[in-house]
């Protein structure tokens, strides 16, 4: 945004901006200019000190109060350089005196926008970190523990294999890996292993995937020359990058399903790349997450099929409790949505030895599925959920140590049972 009164400089340091390939919003007073500011602006703002009515520092401090971290360039004749310098301090970005070459002021434009940026990357990563997506629910001890290591992953340049049982959504961690690193804004570019892929579909997956992550999605069932072919690609990458920034070429992320009783993947491509293993734990080791994924399922299928309640059987609840969910969180998904239709589901009975196999241990595992509902149904608010259960706060609070739940895990997202979780 360039705001400046004088009507034939204006329209010369306008020229000058758009030769050099800028877009440019010309005004010519502040109070206009300081209606179109957001938050969220992203670029920058060269302004005149002195105009009539609202001055560039006038500006500069109504710009200040609505984000600090927009860059500011002051204008200012000799005389106003003392104030120029104390806006300087201030947080101003930088300042020209007049008679100014136009060269400079497009360098320090350049070099706002470029700063700019890199304050909006930065938010945009930092919000990724703090408010991970809806499915990404990991409430358990397992799972915290998997998250903690995949975010210590993220912030290195470091390929990862993610590894584990069918259906336990190794392309959705695959793309929270990416969300979570700085590659964030760059593509996300998928390979499926398992269709036959020529020399030429390598080549472009590599190509697109030019300042993001190369997704290979079972990458054990390439065949052995596309391995090979890829793994030269990589070692193409590492010479490239040598003193780089990190940030040219590709990260690889790889896929494998693999069972409980084997997790050996040996493949070409790990000979040669070696990349670090990254193990999703199937369902049945996170049973603290089934609830609350059950709870989210359950919202996103109820207006798809134009329903608003749920209220969930003895039968459901009893295969959500005893269930191992061999088919992971597809299943546990497939399941809610034909819960919320009332289609037929399987009838089976309980796969898991629940210890000590006897009532002590399902009432207080059943007490524990109904306190994890309900926490999530209200965000982990506690006064809520003695609320909701009717219970004194006391014995909640009783209740979660028993359990080892700590509230807090359930305020990190929106409510994933709405009104129906409490029926849950």
């Amino acid at each position: 945004m360039l705001v400046e009164d004088d009507p034939q400089l204006r329209q010369a340091t306008l020229d000058a901006l758009e030769l050099a390939n800028l877009d440019v919003e010309p005004f010519e007073c502040a109070d206009r200019a300081a209606r179109y500011l957001s938050p969220g602006f992203a670029g920058c703002i060269v302004t005149d000190i002195r105009m009539e009515g609202m001055d560039g520092l006038q500006l500069f401090g109504r710009i200040s109060a609505l984000d600090p971290e927009i860059p500011v360039i002051l204008i200012t004749g000799h005389g106003d350089v003392s104030m120029a310098v104390r806006a300087m301090q201030d947080g101003a970005f930088d300042f020209l005196t007049k008679p100014f070459s136009t060269d400079h002021l497009i360098a320090v434009v350049r070099k706002a926008l470029l700063s700019r940026q890199l304050v909006l990357d930065n938010r945009a990563l930092r919000k990724a970190v703090a408010e991970p997506d809806d499915e990404m629910i990991a409430r358990s001890r397992s799972m915290e523990h998997f998250r903690s290591i995949m975010t210590q992953l993220a912030r290195t340049e470091i390929d990862v294999l993610i590894h584990g049982e069918a259906g336990a959504g190794k392309e959705l961690w695959a793309r929270q890996l990416h969300k979570q690193s700085a590659r964030y804004s760059g593509p996300f570019v998928v390979l499926a292993g398992t269709v036959s892929q020529s020399d030429q579909d390598i080549l472009t997956a590599v190509a697109q995937a030019e300042g993001g992550t190369l997704f290979v999605d079972s990458y054990n069932s390439l065949p052995e020359p596309r391995q090979v072919q890829l793994a030269a690609l990589l070692d193409k990458r590492d010479r490239h990058n040598v003193n780089d920034n990190g940030r040219q070429g590709f990260r690889l992320i790889l896929s494998a399903t693999t069972t409980n009783s084997d997790d050996t993947i040996v493949t070409e491509l790990d000979r040669r790349v070696g990349p670090v293993r990254l193990r999703v734990p199937p369902l049945r080791e996170r049973r603290d997450d089934i609830a609350p994924l059950f709870a989210r399922f359950v919202s996103e299928a109820l207006p798809q099929v134009g329903k608003k309640r749920f209220e969930m059987s003895a039968a459901d609840r009893k295969r959500l409790l005893e269930y191992d969910w061999p088919g992971n969180v597809r299943e546990l998904r497939n399941f809610a949505f034909a819960a919320v239709l009332n289609l037929p589901r399987q009838k089976i009975g309980s796969n898991r030895e629940i210890p000590n196999n006897g009532m002590s241990a399902r009432v207080a595992e059943f007490e524990r599925m109904v306190i994890c509902e309900a926490l999530e149904a209200a965000r982990g608010n506690v006064v809520r959920t003695c609320a909701q259960l009717k219970t004194p706060r006391k014995t909640l609070y009783e209740k979660l140590a028993k359990h080892g739940i700590d509230p807090s895990n359930y305020r990190q997202g929106p409510s994933a049972g709405g009104s129906h979780s409490g029926r849950a």
